[in-house]
């Protein structure tokens, strides 16, 4: 059997920055462990898979380890090869999800995303997230599936050194540690060792937590924001009620095809 498949890197308009993603068209559904396996080998943060379902479309994702119910940038990846690759004929194209109905269009030369908000309650964090991070201890920590850390200053961000071992004993998806930034509203970095990524480039998904607090605490309803990670990404996020939209560029690195043998 032999598949199409291309990587993006998403939330940036030059190759070799953003968050690259992979992402498999599909005509029927492979095994769950066939997906997995593909995910694995390709050995990035996330895979998408894809197969169309009515008008719209059902859109999975994998890490090289676990299937995850929400990923922004290879979301965006999905769309980019649709309306860029596969000729989508479409203003809007439509997800099915774990996280439910999710859509993607073009504005001026980015892609749009909108996706459900997740407000984060302020929760007490354990001791190991603290030493995990190598940070002292704060109150301004806030807990879903993901923990959110908010710092004082964008270098404390950048200047972080965790321990992956450590913060891989977190109970969570993962762990957002996020500031105000020097020349944007808010930047951020997001590690994940629990669901096989040390480090996320980019992460789409976690904006839709950070994006309700900064929205709140600088009191601005679009807002600016960078991931700070070695290969750094920017987006526009704005919020829509109880939903965030999440703007970036996205740009095709490679086209290929897999083997199943």
């Amino acid at each position: 059997m032999q598949l199409p498949i291309y990587q993006v890197d998403a939330f940036t308009s030059e190759i070799f920055a953003g968050n690259p993603a992979a992402v498999v068209p599909l005509e029927n559904w492979l095994t769950d462990q066939q997906m997995q396996n593909i995910a694995a080998e390709n050995n990035l943060s996330e895979t998408a898979f894809f197969v169309k379902e009515g008008e719209s479309y059902r859109l999975r994702w994998f890490t090289p380890t676990v299937e995850v119910d929400l990923c922004g940038h290879a979301t965006l990846a999905t769309a980019l090869v649709m309306f860029e690759e596969l000729d989508y004929p479409e203003e809007e194209i439509v997800f099915k999800t774990k996280s439910g109905l999710l859509s993607v269009k073009r504005e001026g030369d980015r892609l749009m995303m909108n996706f459900p908000a997740d407000d984060m309650p302020q929760t007490e964090a354990p001791d190991v997230l603290f030493r995990g991070l190598g940070i002292k201890r704060t109150s301004k920590t806030y807990k879903t599936d993901d923990w959110m850390v908010v710092l004082d200053a964008e270098a404390d961000v950048a200047n972080l050194q965790p321990d992956m071992r450590m913060l891989n004993e977190v109970e969570a998806r993962g762990v957002i540690v996020t500031a105000p930034g020097d020349e944007v509203d808010f930047v951020s970095r997001f590690f994940a060792p629990q669901s096989g990524v040390d480090e996320d480039p980019v992460t789409g998904s976690a904006h839709t937590k950070s994006t309700p607090y900064w929205s709140k605490e600088l009191g601005k309803e679009q807002l600016s924001a960078r991931q700070i990670s070695k290969r750094g990404g920017d987006l526009i996020c704005r919020m829509k009620g109880d939903r965030v939209e999440i703007l970036g560029h996205a740009v095709t690195f490679l086209k290929g095809e897999i083997s199943l043998g």
